[in-house]
């Protein structure tokens, strides 16, 4: 799943989501994605800063599963 997909899907399932590279930040942390709502609840929230789009994707669908949510893929 890349992430327009992931966004796709997210977004149909109630979430708002952003996802962000920013290259004035460290190598390690330039890419962020921020999820909310939705599936993962009124007050569930992810975050998380790694160094590629790939491993922000990877770390969102491990968090969805982790809360046995899972998007068809």
């Amino acid at each position: 799943m890349d992430v327009v997909e992931l966004m796709q899907w997210l977004a149909e399932q109630g979430c708002s989501v952003v996802f962000k590279a920013d290259g004035e930040r460290a190598q390690g942390c330039r890419w962020m994605v921020i999820a909310s709502g939705g599936v993962l609840g009124a007050e569930g929230f992810f975050r998380t800063d790694l160094p590629s789009a790939e491993a922000c994707v990877e770390a969102t669908l491990e968090h969805l599963v982790s809360r046995q949510i899972s998007p068809a893929t």
